[in-house]
């Protein structure tokens, strides 16, 4: 039973994925201000389709010969434990009236074929633009949540899956970039001069810089609520310090801790701000 129970076949080893999931959600279900059955059972679907990533992934990498076949069955297991919660939650929400929510699976289903072919191609590591589209699918979370909790289709949920998007858009490109930024030596950093370093962070300052810009006009404009840009503000400053302070010698974990503390940070904020 010990083989069944491996954290690296159950759970996503990716830890900072998780922030990915629980921050739409967390959106939806504050912004529909109602927690029903059916948000439990959103929630039930949405982290067992999040989970069952790492099962699948490990059935995969032991066809195409980078685990071992031993692997097989415990992968198995977990697969028919997620499938089974999975569809038992949307039947729940089928039943409830929200049927048209698996709709919003749809892009899922294709992103992750594409994971699942990246990884029997050895190719999975380092796809930047994979990860920024996979996060788009998870910050769908958003408006489910907030349809189930006002009880219908409203536009507006729109709107909160485009905000969650593009903040999980460039958590990750900063994360790309702090990451990087661990390979650089003492002396050169000594070398680079500001324009170098500031051209090494330049991506990650453009995604924060418009969220921040975009979010600052569309409140001044009184198409969203006006105060939430403080949540992208954060995440703006956050992108200055690190441009400044490169992560030269620091351990993936510290950077996966800050990152998930800055995404918190922004989840809270964004919750209190969308409310005035």
């Amino acid at each position: 039973m010990r083989d069944y129970f491996k954290k690296q076949i159950a759970l996503p080893q990716d830890h900072g994925s998780w922030v990915f999931i629980f921050s739409p959600l967390l959106i939806g279900i504050f912004a529909g201000g109602n927690f029903t059955l059916a948000t439990f059972n959103l929630i039930l679907a949405a982290m067992s389709a999040f989970m069952i990533r790492q099962p699948m992934t490990v059935i995969v990498k032991a066809y195409s010969g980078r685990r071992p076949k031993s692997d097989l069955l415990p992968a198995r297991f977990w697969l028919l434990i997620y499938g089974i919660i999975a569809a038992l939650a949307l039947l729940g929400l089928i039943l409830q009236g929200y049927g048209f929510l698996l709709t919003l699976a749809v892009p899922g289903f294709a992103v992750f074929a594409w994971h699942l072919w990246l990884v029997s191609q050895r190719a999975e590591r380092k796809q930047a633009g994979i990860e920024i589209i996979a996060t788009g699918v998870l910050a769908l979370a958003a408006p489910a949540a907030y349809w189930i909790g006002i009880g219908r289709y409203d536009a507006t949920g729109w709107w909160l899956f485009l905000w969650a998007w593009l903040q999980s858009a460039a958590s990750i490109v900063y994360a790309y970039l702090r990451l990087d930024q661990r390979d650089l030596k003492p002396d050169q950093l000594t070398a680079k001069s500001r324009s170098e370093i500031w051209k090494m962070g330049r991506r990650a300052f453009l995604y924060t810089s418009f969220n921040l810009f975009a979010s600052l006009i569309l409140g001044w404009a009184k198409l969203i609520p006006l105060f939430i840009f403080v949540p992208f503000l954060l995440q703006w400053l956050e992108t200055i310090w690190g441009i400044t302070h490169p992560a030269a010698g620091w351990k993936p974990i510290q950077i996966g801790i800050r990152q998930f503390i800055i995404s918190s940070l922004w989840t809270i904020l964004f919750i209190v701000f969308n409310k005035n």
